[in-house]
């Protein structure tokens, strides 16, 4: 049972979120030959305000 963990920024739509969900699923079934019901995707939205790149908080 493949699981993939994604963290990103938050602020998105539960539409955009569902959109990236089917997406991720679809291309991990045809990678690793297994079916959509055995994937499982955890999406961990972490505050701007902790979240850096390049030594600069994204606020």
């Amino acid at each position: 049972m493949p699981i993939a963990y994604l963290h990103i920024l938050e602020g998105r739509s539960p539409e955009v979120k569902e959109e990236l969900v089917k997406s991720l699923t679809q291309s991990i079934c045809e990678c690793l030959k297994t079916n959509p019901e055995q994937v499982r995707i955890l999406i961990n939205e972490v505050p701007k305000g902790n979240w850096a790149v390049g030594g600069t908080l994204k606020e």
